[in-house]
């Protein structure tokens, strides 16, 4: 055989796989686009439900803002004039999304600040809260998840799957308040070891000023790994076991692997896309934090910010804070669709 016809059989045994290559890019650009019009969709949804979801809560934010002043009538107009409302609902709308699209979230009623400056001020500390609490629950939710169903019917599995149910169930702020009680105030033996709230003591620098962060997160933290890797746990231990089952697993065992090698290579990947959604949502998570949890320990952040804004209401502030924990959602949801592909190729044909 000559040096072309080897050429010539070669190039023919490479064409089906390099379109079976090309079908596949085009079938995960399909489903790129598909999800990122989903996405556009969404977000415009938000828009418009943040502009009048808020508008039904009862309370005048002017009256509210000059509540225990005597203010007349013309002063009253002046400030509705001044923050837009006395225009025509269907105006304030327009206007509102108009702003939005371009990033103006408006001006806050009560702080007289852009609602993006206040946002970007607070967000680090909720982040830095809902984002250590994320990667620690959801670490033992997997392990714990994987433990669990590996081992379904054990003592361990029945007191892990307990346990997480049981703290589930908990309202987050009631079991923050249990622990500011026992372990902030204290409570017979035990001593007040953790601050009350806040996220500082405000007179630590360097190192020392990181120690005291540290301090101050444990309660609030401990608090939100205990009410959200339970969420984790379930649904990888569900997951898990489904696959354990499939013939793919009997196959491997065959094959004379150890049954840690059958578990860590073959079940657990196989079991992570719906584990996937649900770390990706807590990832969307991080941006809106817990307003409950963040009320309770007084934590300067995000959650604590939409709570105030809500007393008022302060609807610039509101609106701009429900389109950012909506958005990271979106977000988060999309990441997690285009990933999925990645994970299963089967996923998107």
């Amino acid at each position: 055989m000559t040096a072309t016809s080897t050429a010539s059989t070669t190039t023919v045994a490479r064409a089906p796989e390099a379109r079976a290559t090309s079908g596949t890019a085009r079938a995960y650009l399909r489903h790129v686009a598909g999800r990122l019009g989903g996405a556009s969709v969404s977000l415009l949804a938000v828009l418009v439900t943040s502009f009048f979801l808020f508008r039904i809560i009862p309370g005048d934010p002017v009256r509210t803002m000059t509540h225990g002043r005597q203010v007349s009538a013309d002063q009253l107009a002046a400030l509705r004039r001044q923050f837009g409302l006395d225009l025509p609902l269907w105006q304030q709308f327009t206007d509102y999304c108009g702003k939005a699209l371009t990033g103006d979230l408006g001006t806050s009623y009560q702080f007289h600040a852009p609602v993006g400056e206040l946002i970007a001020e607070k967000l680090p500390a909720t982040l830095l809260l809902t984002g250590v609490a994320v990667v620690i629950y959801s670490a033992i939710g997997l392990w714990l998840g994987t433990r669990s169903a590996w081992r379904h019917g054990s003592l361990g599995d029945k007191l892990s799957t307990g346990v997480a149910l049981t703290l589930w169930s908990v309202p987050s702020f009631w079991l923050g308040l249990l622990l500011i009680i026992t372990f902030s105030v204290g409570i017979g033996p035990i001593p007040g070891l953790f601050p009350t709230g806040g996220m500082e003591s405000g007179d630590e620098t360097g190192f020392a000023y990181v120690v005291d962060v540290a301090h101050h997160l444990v309660l609030p933290v401990l608090t939100l790994v205990a009410v959200g890797y339970a969420q984790t746990l379930l649904v990888m231990r569900s997951s898990l076991l489904d696959e354990m089952g499939s013939d793919y697993l009997t196959t491997a065992r065959a094959k004379g692997l150890r049954d840690d090698a059958v578990r860590r290579r073959h079940a657990v990947p196989n079991a992570l896309l719906p584990t996937v959604t649900m770390v990706f949502i807590n990832l969307g998570h991080v941006a809106a934090g817990s307003i409950l949890v963040e009320t309770v320990f007084s934590w300067p952040g995000l959650g604590g910010l939409f709570y105030q804004a809500l007393s008022v209401p302060d609807l610039p502030l509101v609106q701009g804070l429900f389109v950012v924990f909506a958005g990271a959602m979106i977000v988060m949801n999309l990441l997690a669709d285009l990933l999925y592909p990645l994970l299963d190729p089967r996923v998107g044909r």
